[in-house]
């Protein structure tokens, strides 16, 4: 029986986190949240170094915490961890994609999204499915 090893790269657009533009906040990069098997925006939180690292190190999304001033891996007080799948950055190299598998909601209130309240919280899906937003009253 032959046993297949496969290399898989969790980061795309980059080789090494000293690539990334940090320059521009203080030290921290945006990091959108996406759903990897919906496609639909989670969250919205930054990243400094460290939290990039140990992001890649443990698969479990870790943020820089403006408020607290410190690190927060999602789902450590509410149990639901944001599982990462994939990294990649934008072509200015200052703000990331996060491919993540969530356990639960992601929203501290409660619900999927921290964007549940739009109008359009599951555009992509809609548009993934063959019903784009055409069918919202507002787009014509």
């Amino acid at each position: 029986m032959r046993e297949y090893v496969f290399v898989i790269r969790y980061f795309h657009g980059f080789e090494s986190i000293d690539e990334l533009d940090f320059a521009k906040n203080n030290g921290l990069i945006p990091a959108i949240v996406q759903d990897c098997q919906t496609g639909q925006v989670l969250m919205m939180g930054y990243m400094n170094k460290e939290s990039i690292q140990k992001t890649i190190d443990t698969h479990m999304v870790t943020f820089f915490s403006r408020d607290r001033q410190k690190l927060w891996t999602k789902g450590e007080e509410s149990g639901n961890f944001l599982h990462m799948r994939a990294i990649t950055t934008d072509c200015d190299k200052d703000t990331l994609l996060v491919l993540a598998r969530p356990d639960g909601p992601t929203c501290h209130k409660g619900t999927t999204s921290c964007f549940d309240a739009s109008p359009l919280p599951d555009a992509t899906n809609r548009y993934i499915s063959g019903h784009p937003l055409e069918s919202y009253n507002f787009v014509k």
